[in-house]
């Protein structure tokens, strides 16, 4: 059955794009937070991998939550590694060593340019596109990443 929420399907369309393009971060900074966790070394090693492990299935609840959120708007969700990676804002890249300090540094870089893009993306989404939920949605998503920043870079201060 057609979508019928209130939203034009061109408006859903453009929202659809954007989340699209979010969940790819998302997928990429979960990925990422794993690679911490699973190769991070040094003394702080235990209370840093369970820190990272506590990130990434925070990350992990916010893909399977923009995904959801594509899928309530009348669209379909990206879902492979290669649709990721083209879509993506973040490089899969990381070039540190197995430091807690260059892992949280490298992280921290990607929750920002995540906190960067909503921020700029929710007045768009709320006053031209007339999506509030979408709008709502991606407020609770922003505060929950600037949050993780905080946490990120109050351990390397």
């Amino acid at each position: 059955m057609k979508t019928n929420i209130g939203i034009s399907e061109e408006n859903r369309i453009k929202t659809a794009e954007f989340l699209s393009k979010l969940l790819a971060d998302e997928y990429i900074l979960y990925t990422k937070t794993l690679r911490a966790h699973w190769n991070l070394e040094g003394l702080d090693f235990h209370t840093k991998h369970v820190f990272f492990e506590e990130h990434y299935n925070q990350i992990k609840e916010y893909v399977d939550s923009v995904a959801e959120r594509i899928r309530k708007i009348g669209h379909y969700a990206p879902a492979t590694l290669t649709q990721f990676l083209q879509l993506t804002h973040l490089s899969e890249e990381y070039h540190g060593n197995n430091s807690s300090k260059d892992y949280i540094k490298s992280l921290l870089i990607d929750h920002d340019t995540i906190i960067i893009g909503v921020r700029k993306i929710i007045p768009i989404i709320e006053e031209e596109l007339k999506d509030v939920g979408t709008g709502d949605f991606l407020t609770g998503l922003l505060q929950e990443h600037e949050e993780m920043s905080w946490m990120l870079r109050a351990h390397i201060k």
